[in-house]
């Protein structure tokens, strides 16, 4: 019997960049209030975590001062529920969420607006609005916004992230700078699995075929798409971008909690996240 919906045959094998976002749309659009259900007291509403170990942009401080976002105009790349765009929205800055899933935010709006509403930020200055669009087609003109991040929304899950690098570029002022995270490369020669068993290399590092589900017709229903650091790094300078820092959080003694593959186990010893810090040059 082919395998239904709910039961994909997973692997490794080659996903274009439409049918990658398309399929990723449709599958954050059917998971969303699952995910949320799961993960949504880790995440926020009013809570800007940087990944899984639970780092956050108030001890991390890679956007900046939280003291300048009052008054900047901030974009937010493939936003999911907006926990962090509310967090930064609450901090004054005027915010833009972008995600290709409506369903994630529909969910977004009544929670994250009222932790805005109610955050007792600087008055008057905080705003959030949510778009619903493709990432490699960001629907805002050259030069609109002061500082653009992603929490591990949207760059894992496109074929062609040197176009999304392109068109963050693109909408970015001169001087402005561009922070994402997404899951450590390296992870991707481990095993998902947050036990012992992850800790033994299954694949070459440097095999970029994408991770993909796919129906019992062969139609995609997910893909995560990976690159090497080295390839990371290509994209944001043939972007026009300088690389600052790049940033690979410990898990930190605080955090009990199993996240997929993610896990103390396995965080203190191999990194988990990668959170790149870039800038786009002039002033």
């Amino acid at each position: 019997m082919a395998p239904s919906l709910e039961d994909p045959v997973a692997g490794y094998g080659a996903a274009a960049a439409e049918e990658s976002v398309t399929a990723n749309r449709t599958w954050w659009d059917r998971e969303a209030a699952d995910y949320l259900a799961d993960h949504g007291d880790f995440l926020g509403p009013q809570r800007f975590v940087w990944g899984p170990e639970g780092l956050t942009e108030e001890e991390a401080g890679l956007l900046g001062p939280a003291r300048d976002l009052v008054g900047r105009q901030v974009l937010e790349v493939g936003c999911g529920a907006a926990q962090c765009a509310g967090w930064v929205a609450a901090h004054g800055a005027r915010v833009v969420g972008v995600d290709a899933s409506g369903a994630m935010l529909r969910a977004a709006v009544p929670p994250v607006l009222e932790a805005v509403e109610h955050s007792g930020g600087p008055t008057g200055t905080g705003r959030l609005g949510l778009v619903q669009a493709d990432a490699r087609r960001l629907p805002f003109a050259d030069a609109s916004f002061d500082l653009a991040f992603s929490s591990y929304g949207a760059v894992p899950f496109v074929a062609d992230p040197d176009r999304l690098m392109r068109e963050v570029a693109r909408v970015l002022r001169p001087g402005g700078r561009w922070v994402f995270a997404i899951p450590h490369p390296i992870r991707w020669a481990f095993p998902d699995d947050p036990g012992e068993d992850g800790l033994r290399v299954s694949r070459s590092y440097f095999d970029t075929a994408p991770y993909t589900e796919r129906d019992g017709a062969g139609r995609l229903q997910y893909a995560e798409h990976h690159r090497t650091l080295g390839q990371r790094v290509r994209d944001l300078v043939g972007a026009g971008l300088e690389v600052i820092d790049l940033v690979e959080p410990i898990w930190p003694e605080r955090n009990r909690r199993i996240w997929g593959g993610w896990s103390p186990l396995r965080g203190r010893v191999v990194p988990g996240t990668a959170i790149f810090v870039s800038r786009k040059p002039g002033s």
